[in-house]
Formats: C-alpha cells, structure tokens, sequence
C-alpha cells in the first residue's frame, strides 16, 4: 500500500477518533520505575484504546508486538495470563497483570494519575465503536504476522498514538514483530499543535519546561515524530517513510 495513502487513511482514523491519544491531559501522572510491558497488537480496536491512554498520561511503555500468527510473544502471554487475549498488561512496580482495556485503563488511571477515569474515556460503547471503525480504516495493516528477523536489542519509538505518521511505523514493527520501548511525547501546550515539525507557536517554538519533549528537543534538536533509535545498527532517524523502509530492509524476512 502507498505510505502516502496509509497516512492520510491515519488522519482520518485519528480524526474519527476526536484525535485522542494526542493530548496529555494528566501532565501529573507519575512514571513507573520499572516500564510497563504491553503485549498487543497495532490493528486491535481495544489494544487502541489503551494506547490513547498511554499518551494522555504521558507513561512509556515495552511493546511486545503479538500480530495474527506471531510466535514471538503469544506463548509469553498464555504463559503470563492463561489465554491468549489483548491487549495485556504486565506492571512489574506492583505485581498487576490485567487483560480487558477498560481494568487497564480503569488501573493505569488510578495508579498513575490518582484519579477516577474521565467520562468520555469510560463512554465505552462510543469508543468501541469508533475504535472498530478507526481500526477498518487501517485496512488490515498492523495485524498479521509476517517473517522477520529479531533484533539482539529493543529498538526505543517516540511517537503519541493519534499521529498519522507514526502508525505506519507502529504497523510494521507489530507485523515483524519487533519488540520496542515506546517513549510517548504527546502535546503538552497549544504551542505543540501542528503537523510534522510545524507548530502552531507565535514566533520561536519553546516546549514546556521539564517536559518530555523539551527533553527529546534537547537530544535530537528538533521536535518531531516519528523518531527511530536503533541500538542493534547505530541508527537514528525521522521521516516516516524512511523508517518503514529501513525496518523492513533490515528485520524483513
């Protein structure tokens, strides 16, 4: 499919959506000590809904990709839980290991944000609905297994979920199934709003102090996702397109 294609087919996924998982609305919420380990896989409607909360409470995560057919990661979830359902949830700062996406963000809330699930996330017809929606649009991207080669090292993503560019990404490392520690960066201010490195800021751009992305700014000198770390190869980079093709050149079977 047309990478260009597959990003506006995102925009409008994400607009559907309302453009959840773009804001972080709970700048307070507490960081884990220890990464959260998420098992689930791109095109899931359910394993979206938590994704968006990851953003919206500014919490990075391990990816364990388990597409339709992976081999990688399934068995660790049947194993971890006794059945293979996603998403799942695995917090080893407190020995908590959920399935169902409205225990974990009914959970991921109460334990990091300290306080009861907003309305419209616990709308859960809504959402479910315009999940599934969101998910046909992606048409079938990020669900099923295709052969790939593992990488020694988890490979780091900086990307917030509602982003049209950084869901190519997503898809592919999910169908390669390429475990990876997502850093979310979502919008902190209004200053951060815009696409792709152009922001809606009067004059020079300033992100929010002590913030994520005055953090990633002060790393790669630009603000703008997807960005890519590869410690298995050295390689760092942006531009989505670019990164697909790098994943699939490199780990593609």
């Amino acid at each position: 499919m047309n990478h260009f294609f597959k990003v506006a087919m995102a925009t409008a996924a994400s607009t559907l959506r309302g453009w959840q998982g773009m804001v972080v609305t709970e700048p307070a919420a507490l960081q884990p000590e220890k990464p959260l380990k998420l098992y689930e896989f791109e095109s899931c409607p359910y394993c979206r809904l938590v994704r968006e909360t990851l953003t919206e409470l500014a919490l990075d995560a391990d990816i364990y990709p388990c597409p339709k057919g992976g081999e990688r990661f399934r068995p660790e979830v049947l194993e971890l839980g006794g059945k293979a359902q996603f998403p799942f949830l695995v917090d080893e700062n407190t020995g908590v290991k959920l399935y169902e996406s409205a225990d974990i963000i009914e959970y991921l809330y109460a334990t990091y944000a300290k306080r009861a699930v907003p309305l419209r996330v616990k709308a859960a017809l809504p959402q479910a609905v315009s999940s599934l929606v969101n998910s046909a649009l992606g048409l079938g991207a990020g669900t099923k297994v295709r052969a790939s080669t593992k990488p020694e090292q988890m490979l780091t993503l900086y990307s917030f979920e509602a982003s049209p560019f950084c869901r190519p990404v997503r898809e592919v490392l999910c169908e390669l199934e390429i475990p990876y520690h997502l850093v979310n960066l979502g919008k902190e201010q209004f200053a951060d709003m815009g696409v792709n490195g152009v922001h809606a800021a009067v004059g020079e751009y300033n992100p929010v102090k002590g913030g994520k992305r005055e953090q990633f700014m002060a790393k790669t000198n630009k603000m703008m996702v997807p960005y890519l770390e590869d410690p298995n190869t050295g390689k760092a980079m942006f531009e989505s397109k670019a990164i697909v093709e790098y994943l699939l050149e490199t780990y593609g079977g």
